[in-house]
């Protein structure tokens, strides 16, 4: 003889929400630049971040202004500040803080990768 389970419903009054790790966060300064990047283009609606294979570690990182939203893009909307992470990026730049860095010399945008396995010597290529 088989004997039955039973099981009670109850309503849920509170619900947890589990908070979503962002792919990539922006330093205020980060924020600042990008935002003042797309003022200067205002047919772009966000920055598009994405990698390629380059260099002599395999992954180099790229920045263009993106017309239009690719189907599988992440959006990160920080402050205004849009960033499309390209769907062959988003595994490798998952947690990375992105920032800007400005000296008498030059600016650039600085990502900092916990991905990273390797860089090579001038700073230009990574691998994970």
């Amino acid at each position: 003889m088989s004997q039955a389970l039973t099981a009670t419903v109850r309503a849920a009054t509170k619900r947890k929400t589990i908070p979503r790790r962002a792919a990539l966060v922006l330093t205020q300064a980060a924020a600042n630049r990008v935002r003042g990047l797309l003022r200067q283009q205002p047919d772009a609606v966000g920055l598009r971040v994405g990698v390629k294979t380059r260099g002599c570690n395999g992954l180099a990182y790229t920045l263009e202004f993106a017309r239009e939203r690719q189907k599988f893009d992440e959006e990160v909307n920080q402050e205004g500040a849009v960033l499309l992470i390209d769907s062959k990026a988003q595994l490798s730049l998952l947690g990375t803080e992105m920032d800007f860095i400005e000296s008498k010399l030059s600016s650039e945008f600085v990502f900092n990768n916990p991905n990273v396995k390797g860089v090579c010597g001038c700073g230009e290529s990574f691998s994970v």
